[in-house]
């Protein structure tokens, strides 16, 4: 089980990136959360096997509209209990 915090730069926001985010987590039983940074950036804290973190990026760098430029990946230590995906306001 790992935990990363990632920031996405490029066109995410204003495109569904946090929508597909849970989307893809859901679909895949990552869990976590995602938000717009003020910078026009976007964190995701997510959590999972390093298979189901590759479906949600993979999933989320086949979007129809988002255009990630770069990640900033930053490993975490694990939260337990942690069951669900989110968006943070």
């Amino acid at each position: 089980m790992l935990r990363q915090r990632i920031v996405f730069h490029g066109w995410v926001q204003g495109v569904g990136f946090r929508y597909w985010a849970k989307h893809a987590a859901d679909r895949y039983g990552a869990t976590g959360w995602v938000r717009n940074n003020p910078d026009n950036t976007v964190t995701m804290e997510i959590q999972g096997t390093k298979e189901q973190i590759d479906q949600v990026i993979m999933a989320l760098q086949n979007g129809r509209f988002i255009s990630i430029d770069r990640m900033e990946v930053t490993a975490l230590p694990v939260l337990e209990g942690e069951r669900a995906f989110r968006y943070v306001i």
